[in-house]
């Protein structure tokens, strides 16, 4: 438990170029898990960066040809996915070709601060991929995982044709697992177009391009399919616990093609691969964030510099961090919730009248079992300035409490 206001305020982010956590246990997440076996319980979702110390009305729909530095704006967009190359005279091979210039390599440097190390000052500390979706005004922005760039101070990419270029980050989310970052447009080229990914179906197949274990095994392509798609799981970031709701595939995801671009058969975008669950004896389970859910996060970003998300005001602790001496006044039928640990003065908790030790059991009507189910469901359902209703029981007796939220943000 920490001394900042962990959920909503404030966050302290630690470096985090290669992150394991278990597979969620939450209810997608239980039918997934008991078809998986026993020995995937113990699993790690490693987070695949190489570590060395209404959306609708986003679609065109109209098929549109890849970004061109003209482009007014460097607003991302959906297309409608489209069928395979094939059916317009192309190989699957051509295809790729084609793609594979837009995926680019991604190096973290970091101040090295080990004094028994022989490198000192800035030093490689981990590397991934991107994927350039735009070129604006003179710059090509590039999408990335969050993990892939946190902490750096500089981030070098390097191009399909070799060159090389240092980026400046745009805007960058860590619960989202999501960054931009912008490079001169002279250095890159044809971007490449982000598809509809509500459309994909367990059984599509996918093409996963990246950089595994580096830039020395860089546009490697490796093929699958849709595994399944509405997966949620929980992972731990440097802004907290999140579920990251994901597409889930076969193709072979590895360290370092955190960034990187799933793409359907058409060479269109409908996933940025972020993870896998990796154990002994486990095949196969890849993760990516749709596409769908990228480009709304990628534009607010470009927009605002960061993604601004409601603020509550408190920070939390869940059941199995308290002590039980704490839950002792707590009804018997209550065995799951988050406890206020602190409120901070003049927030929307705080004029609400909530108070330390207050135990959350719902928002709105939703069961709240956990911090992350309430951040899951404030970020999701509330805009700044609207009020909520919280269930909570303080001293062992149910209140309702209306807050009112504020606007805060959470950024690198």
């Amino acid at each position: 438990m920490s001394d900042y206001y962990q959920d909503y305020g404030q966050i302290n982010r630690e470096p985090e170029q290669r992150r394991e956590q278990k597979p969620a246990k939450s209810g997608k997440m239980k039918s997934f898990l008991s078809t998986i076996g026993a020995g995937v319980i113990g699993s790690a979702l490693t987070l695949a960066a190489v570590n060395y110390t209404d959306l609708n009305s986003l679609i065109n729909h109209e098929q549109q040809p890849a970004q061109t530095e003209n482009s007014s704006s460097p607003t991302a967009n959906l297309v409608p996915a489209s069928t395979a190359s094939k059916s317009q005279g192309g190989s699957v091979a051509d295809m790729v070709e084609k793609a594979s210039k837009a995926i680019v390599g991604i190096v973290n440097y970091q101040e090295q601060n080990n004094p028994f190390s022989n490198s000192q000052g800035v030093v490689e500390k981990g590397s991934g991929s991107g994927v350039i979706f735009k070129k604006s005004g003179g710059s090509a922005y590039i999408v990335t995982n969050n993990h892939v760039i946190e902490n750096a101070q500089k981030l070098e990419v390097s191009f399909d044709n070799g060159e090389k270029a240092e980026a400046k980050v745009v805007g960058a989310d860590a619960l989202t697992d999501l960054a931009v970052i912008k490079v001169d447009a002279k250095f890159a080229p044809d971007a490449i177009d982000f598809a509809d990914s509500s459309s994909l179906r367990p059984g599509d197949e996918v093409f996963a391009i990246g950089n595994p274990l580096g830039l020395d095994l860089s546009r490697t392509v490796t093929r699958g399919i849709v595994s399944a798609i509405d997966r949620s799981i929980d992972v731990s970031t440097s802004a907290g616990e999140w579920k990251l709701d994901v597409i889930q595939t076969d193709a072979a995801i590895n360290p370092g093609n955190s960034g990187g671009a799933l793409i359907n058969t058409a060479g269109q975008v409908i996933g940025i691969n972020s993870l896998k669950i990796s154990d002994r004896g486990v095949e196969g389970l890849g993760f990516a964030i749709p596409s769908n859910n990228v480009v709304p996060i990628v534009n607010e970003m470009i927009e605002k510099g960061k993604v601004e998300r409601p603020y509550l005001g408190v920070s939390l602790a869940d059941f199995e961090e308290i002590h039980p001496a704490f839950l002792q006044d707590l009804p018997k039928n209550v065995d799951s919730g988050t406890m206020v640990t602190s409120v901070q003065p003049g927030s929307g908790a705080d004029k609400a009248g909530l108070q330390k030790q207050d135990v959350i059991v719902a928002i709105n009507g939703e069961k709240v079992s956990n911090s992350g189910d309430l951040r899951k469901f404030m970020y999701s359902n509330v805009k700044a300035g609207e009020k909520v209703k919280l269930k909570i029981y303080r001293s062992g007796k149910e209140k309702t409490v209306e807050v009112t939220v504020s606007g805060d943000s959470v950024t690198n």
